[in-house]
């Protein structure tokens, strides 16, 4: 799947509409209930010092702004992460499955489960959750990055709505926000100064600021940054050291002083 991560738009491409993958009974594409609360747009990208995964903060029920605070990057253990985008109920659900397995797995063996595991496990989750997601009621397509330590390296993984995974080279995207993204870092990686993976974290993170941003402006259900409601996007940092939140008195300094400026 080389470097590219949104398996909805690969799905497009090979003829297969909205229609196709979330049926109805009035064969429009859309549910014949209620709007379900989703989430938007995720990311995640290697850099020098490991892996960064990113997400908004805005989920939606249709073009209503249900919340602005939710939190689509899910800390799973010490080592990996998993970043959501669809419908927050049913991933959230999938991260507490896997937290509470992977700390079973520790505490009786006496040691983390390996990646290869905890990918096989997310990938279960996915495909019992199918027949949800083929009905349009509990889609979630994350990307799961981590740290293996048996190759010591950050990885990064993506998934479509059946459980299939896909090793990502250097960056995955998902959800709505995604094709300003996935264009951007194509972009950079193929004409850019450098591949994006040699960035230092202090660049990186403002190259996520403005990935983000430019994502907010062309896709009306990714938040962005709201600097007046002090809302930026949940960014953290996987390496050998474990996962770390940037702390958002951080990202508020990078983007008053870099982004804007």
């Amino acid at each position: 799947m080389g470097q590219h991560g949104d398996f909805l738009q690969v799905l497009q491409e090979q003829g297969y509409g909205m229609d196709t993958l979330f049926p109805s009974s009035n064969g429009s594409g859309l549910l014949n209930h209620t709007e379900l609360t989703t989430g938007t747009t995720v990311f995640a990208m290697k850099y020098a010092d490991g892996v960064l995964v990113a997400g908004d903060r805005r989920a939606t029920a249709g073009n209503v702004v249900m919340y602005d605070r939710t939190d689509k990057v899910l800390e799973i253990d010490r080592f990996s992460v998993m970043a959501i985008a669809g419908v927050p109920a049913t991933a959230f659900e999938m991260a507490r499955v896997l937290e509470h397995s992977f700390k079973y797995y520790r505490r009786s063996q006496l040691q983390d489960l390996s990646f290869e595991g905890k990918l096989r496990a997310l990938s279960t989750l996915l495909k019992n959750n199918a027949p949800a997601a083929l009905a349009g009621t509990g889609t979630v397509v994350p990307v799961f990055a981590g740290y293996d330590s048996f190759e010591g390296c950050g990885k990064i993984f993506f998934y479509d709505i059946l459980g299939a995974e896909f090793e990502a080279v250097e960056y995955a995207v998902s959800g709505s926000g995604s094709p300003t993204i996935r264009g951007i870092l194509f972009y950079m990686n193929r004409w850019g100064t450098g591949p994006v993976a040699g960035l230092n974290e202090e660049d990186a993170l403002i190259f996520v600021l403005r990935l983000m941003t430019s994502a907010a402006e062309f896709d009306s259900a990714t938040g962005g940054v709201d600097a007046q409601a002090q809302l930026y996007p949940i960014v953290k940092r996987i390496s050998a050291e474990g996962v770390r939140t940037i702390p958002a008195d951080r990202l508020k300094t990078i983007f008053s002083e870099k982004v804007l400026s």
